[in-house]
């Protein structure tokens, strides 16, 4: 699995040092592995695709069936941004670098944005993060919609300091940057981390499961949630993107999973994307594809979290745009409540529906759930820690939507309470 590098002076510059690098480290004797889709297949988890590309492999989060059955840019970018993405291998390695080019997301006259994070733990404690220079930026007009990509090149995060024995390294992607993967290296060999033998929970929703505003990928609230739950996760969040597509459903059937869960409604309504009379029969599709893959695992649906542009005010969603030069953005509701009669959608709407959808469902389908998503995020959350943006949540927020996720979904009387009893924990820990 590895190949022998040299240890020339560095050849590449753009290199970023994970808070456990030394100050002036000596360099290790690399172990280079080039990443292959044959070896991302054996390292790679979360992601549901690969593709091999110019300069290594792309993870995808749809397969590519799904990818050309829709040509919207919204999708191919959120589905590329590897969001629960980790590579995973087993190594006695005290140095490990990870070479990638990165699309980082830019928006004209607006300050730059941060730099995405890669998460390093080690045998599931957190144990460096770092970030990756050089690589794409795709530069957005949010007036016009007009994009243009400017060219970059490869960059490395670099860990070191790493404890001298065999463990369990994950790396997790960026959530909010699209990354190729291009080479590893390591100061040992590396091999196929095996199995966790733990349940794997399958999560589909919208930018907020997505990542939104998270501080990193592993604070992301479904990251958070299945480290307290003491599962696997693949999460099929997608920015902008759930919108009961028939190839996602599809996606979601066809992914091994022992646990499911849908967060929908949210981007139905800042879209305006379909009337009540076809939300109810795409909401029955939609669980009837995944049905037919999974007919008894349990089926958790969860409505909107709290968003009181939306609650009773249909979409679409609109960016305010006045306050961008100085970095404040925020979404506002364009739609005319008086309109909710003749079937427009507003978040009060979908709940209600999605409510009556499943308990009618539920009386053939025993393992199918329900949740509220205001039991996640309500009104009282909203005053203490109000959206910044209108729309998604904070990484404070966040946390607090994976911890309650954790304690009514894979706690006592939860929806997967049972498929995961006796599992250990995998908690995330900080060093």
């Amino acid at each position: 699995m590895n190949s022998r590098h040299d240890p020339d002076p560095d050849p590449n510059p753009d290199r970023a040092a994970g808070p456990g690098s030394r100050t002036t480290p000596p360099e290790p004797e690399w172990i280079t592995t080039p990443i292959t889709t044959s070896l991302a297949a054996e390292l790679l988890r979360g992601a549901l695709d690969v593709e091999r590309t110019e300069h290594g492999v792309l993870p995808h989060r749809l397969p590519a069936r799904a990818r050309a059955q829709c040509a919207d840019g919204q999708l191919a970018m959120a589905e590329s941004q590897p969001s629960g993405v980790r590579l995973v291998f087993r190594t006695r390695a005290t140095a490990v670098e990870l070479d990638t080019l990165r699309t980082k997301m830019a928006y004209r006259g607006a300050p730059p944005r941060p730099d995405g994070v890669y998460d390093l733990l080690v045998d599931g404690v957190l144990a460096g993060q770092a970030s990756t220079t050089g690589g794409k930026v795709l530069t957005q007009d949010m007036t016009t919609g007009a994009a243009r990509t400017e060219p970059g090149p490869v960059g490395t995060v670099r860990f070191q300091g790493l404890p001298d024995r065999v463990k369990d390294v994950e790396i997790w992607l960026p959530y909010n940057e699209v990354t190729q993967l291009v080479a590893l290296r390591t100061d040992a060999p590396v091999e196929a981390a095996p199995r966790s033998g733990r349940e794997v929970w399958l999560h589909h929703g919208s930018s907020i499961s997505h990542g939104s505003s998270a501080a990193s990928p592993t604070t992301t609230w479904p990251a958070l949630a299945a480290s307290l739950g003491g599962v696997e996760l693949i999460n099929v969040g997608l920015a902008g993107s759930a919108l009961l597509d028939p190839f996602t459903a599809r996606a979601l059937r066809d992914t091994p999973a022992d646990l499911i869960s849908v967060k929908i409604g949210i981007n139905l309504v800042n879209l305006d994307l379909m009337r009540l009379r076809a939300f109810g029969p795409a909401v029955h599709g939609f669980l009837d594809t995944i049905r037919e893959g999974h007919p008894t695992a349990p089926l958790l649906v969860v409505s909107p979290l709290l968003c009181p542009i939306h609650e009773d005010t249909p979409g679409p969603g609109a960016p305010d745009l006045s306050g961008l030069g100085e970095g404040r953005f925020q979404f506002q509701a364009m739609g005319d409540p008086a309109e909710v009669p003749g079937g427009k959608l507003t978040l009060t709407v979908i709940r209600d529906e999605l409510a009556r959808i499943v308990k009618q469902r539920a009386g053939d389908d025993p393992n199918l759930h329900h949740l509220d998503g205001r039991e996640l995020y309500g009104p009282a959350d909203f005053e203490e820690l109000p959206l910044p943006d209108q729309l998604h949540p904070d990484a404070a927020t966040h946390r607090r939507i994976g911890e309650r996720f954790a304690s009514l979904v894979f706690g006592p009387g939860g929806a997967f309470t049972r498929a995961t009893a006796g599992r250990p924990s995998g908690v995330i820990r900080s060093r």
